[in-house]
């Protein structure tokens, strides 16, 4: 009896974990499709996820409540870093050439990767109170290409440079470029160029306006 116990037991945890196992190799695949459909730029849908991920869109939403949760795991490690991101302006003192180099590499990565960032901007527009997990580059960026006038204009009048980086952030921004895209009617090229120079001539004002 005591045999016979043991190994009902030992089945019992050979199920249990075959199904966790099989729990994480369909988690794992779904993410892993997300990510992969992230890169193309398209319109991403959870219907779309779960056939990449050959599961029914039901199981999808088993294991994500939402797409922007979903999208939220599978882009984790794809953000470069700022100092990445601006490493062709790295030995540059000049705020306005970095913050011009800033806003175009946001810009055209945007444009690659759409998709996902329409649907994160869609899911904070739904609930603003998740937008705190919503990855992104815009702050990172501005603040690491205005480094060089933390010890200038920073040190010199604080809130001006707090507020140039407010009005940085509506220029350099997801949001931005699809309101001269979509709205304006800009091509993807012109709107990148018009929101460098919006971003450069800001730039120029504030350190103009601080001497």
């Amino acid at each position: 009896m005591a045999s016979q116990s043991t190994a009902d037991r030992g089945a019992a945890e050979r199920a249990v974990s075959g199904r966790a196992n099989q729990k994480l190799r369909t988690r794992t695949a779904i993410v892993q499709a997300a990510a992969e459909l992230s890169r193309t730029g398209r319109e991403l849908t959870m219907p779309e996820v779960a056939r990449a991920a050959l599961v029914s869109e039901a199981t999808a939403y088993r294991y994500f409540p939402d797409l922007a949760s979903l999208l939220q795991e599978a882009i984790v490690g794809q953000l470069p870093s700022a100092e990445e991101a601006l490493a062709p302006v790295a030995d540059s003192e000049d705020p306005v050439e970095r913050i011009a180099a800033a806003t175009e590499f946001l810009m055209r990565h945007v444009l690659t990767r759409q998709g996902v960032v329409r649907a994160m901007i869609a899911a904070t527009v739904i609930r603003p109170g998740g937008a705190a997990a919503r990855p992104g580059l815009r702050f990172g960026l501005i603040d690491h290409a205005l480094a060089p006038l933390e010890q200038t204009l920073g040190a010199a009048d604080p809130a001006a440079l707090v507020q140039l980086k407010r009005d940085l952030a509506v220029v350099v921004s997801a949001e931005a470029l699809f309101g001269l895209t979509d709205l304006y009617g800009l091509e993807p090229e012109e709107a990148v160029v018009s929101l460098v120079h919006t971003a450069t001539t800001l730039t120029r004002a504030a350190l103009a306006e601080s001497g």
